[in-house]
């Protein structure tokens, strides 16, 4: 192959740069040689070989899931069931049931006994999903898993015990939830024996190259499509795209572009139109002083007043303004509840306005704060109305 040919594309044929792991065992698909995603490595060996709880923190699209399959597949359990279960997707009532099982006669529709998960997974592993939706109820049901092994079916009295190692993950910051008040902190604390933490994909973009190529071979091989890989210009749009929804988002990219593409190589023209138009705002970006690889700005703080600037223009959509700093739409969120900035936009007597506190008082105290300083013109106290 010419020097040119090769310039030109990057093969997913190559060498695809993945988890220490994969000679071992291929029960999971983790892929990333990046400084962040060796520590995850570690992280995995060192707890595989124990009992420990295991609480997996990280945004939407991270891989908790795939680094809880792991720590499984790696632990002397890997020959018993590993049981998934979303604790987001049930009510409190179906969300027992499925955990516990239930007697027959229970409640209307039990017409049979029923096998919870936690039984079923005896001497496996329970993953426990989305683990931050649990309500207070559920909460105190599971810490006494925990804490005794032993657990009742619904309307049985009769105590049943399991040998079950639980892995929990969540996108929310459990910490605060706890200052707040919506998780009990002695359950936190049983989840949180060993923490992973994962990071998101715009802070290990030197994994994208070969995740790219890891998501070409799935397609290859479900879609029959000789495509051998992607061009170099539209990789470069791949690596300047801040992914909010991390690898999961990536995954779906490339599937689009394996619908959409008819050649043997994915051009720019095949990948999803939001990352496209990302792009092209790269070369707008540049000129206002924010790094095109990343789209960070070059002041390493995010102010009010840049916040602000940044919501008007993008028409208060803080998705998008999420993705051209290079942050999650929570964490503008957070700045900007932080900053008393209104979620959406406010007119007042036909002035908008962009900040707003309920009480005088508040605005007082507030006005001589550094990050206030300036805006004294913006805040609205009560009983202004439109």
């Amino acid at each position: 192959m010419e020097s040119s040919q090769r310039d030109e594309r990057i093969n997913a044929s190559g060498h695809a740069n993945t988890c220490p792991f994969r000679g071992k065992d291929r029960c999971h698909n983790i892929v990333g040689t990046s400084s962040a995603m060796r520590k995850i490595y570690s992280a995995i060996s060192m707890v595989s070989a124990s009992n420990a709880s295991v609480l997996i923190q990280g945004e939407s699209g991270t891989g908790k899931e795939l680094v809880a399959r792991a720590v499984h597949c790696f632990s002397e359990r890997k020959n018993f069931p590993f049981v998934t279960i979303n604790c987001s997707v049930f009510s409190e009532s179906l969300l027992e049931s499925e955990l516990f099982g239930h007697a027959k006669g229970a409640f209307t529709g039990a017409l049979t006994e029923r096998t919870g998960r936690f039984e079923a997974a005896n001497k496996g592993t329970v993953f426990l999903d989305e683990i931050g939706e649990l309500t207070p109820y559920m909460q105190v049901k599971l810490l006494r898993v925990l804490q005794e092994h032993e657990f009742e079916k619904v309307g049985s009295s009769e105590k049943l015990s399991s040998d079950i190692r639980v892995l929990a993950a969540t996108n929310r910051d459990l910490c605060e939830c706890v200052e707040k008040g919506t998780f009990r902190e002695d359950l936190y604390y049983r989840l949180k024996v060993f923490p992973i933490n994962m990071p998101p994909l715009r802070e290990r973009k030197k994994d994208i190259p070969a995740l790219v190529n890891h998501f070409i071979r799935i397609q290859r091989q479900e879609t029959g499509k000789n495509i051998r890989g992607i061009r170099e210009q539209g990789m470069q749009i791949l690596m300047d795209y801040p992914w909010p929804g991390n690898v999961r988002e990536l995954g779906n990219a490339i599937e689009f572009a394996f619908v959409v593409c008819s050649g043997e190589l994915i051009n720019v023209a095949d990948l999803p139109m939001e990352i496209r138009e990302c792009n092209l705002q790269s070369s707008r970006l540049r000129k206002k002083g924010l790094y095109p690889g990343n789209l960070v700005p070059v002041q390493k703080k995010l102010s009010p007043e840049k916040l602000l600037n940044l919501l008007h223009e993008c028409g208060w959509n803080k998705a998008e303004v999420g993705r051209r700093v290079g942050l999650s739409r929570t964490t503008i969120w957070s700045y900007m509840k932080k900053w008393n900035i209104p979620l959406k936009k406010n007119y007042m007597g036909g002035i908008e306005s962009t900040f707003w506190v309920t009480k005088q008082e508040h605005i007082n105290s507030n006005l001589d704060k550094p990050e206030t300083k300036g805006f004294s013109n913006c805040f609205c106290s009560e009983g202004l109305t439109g």
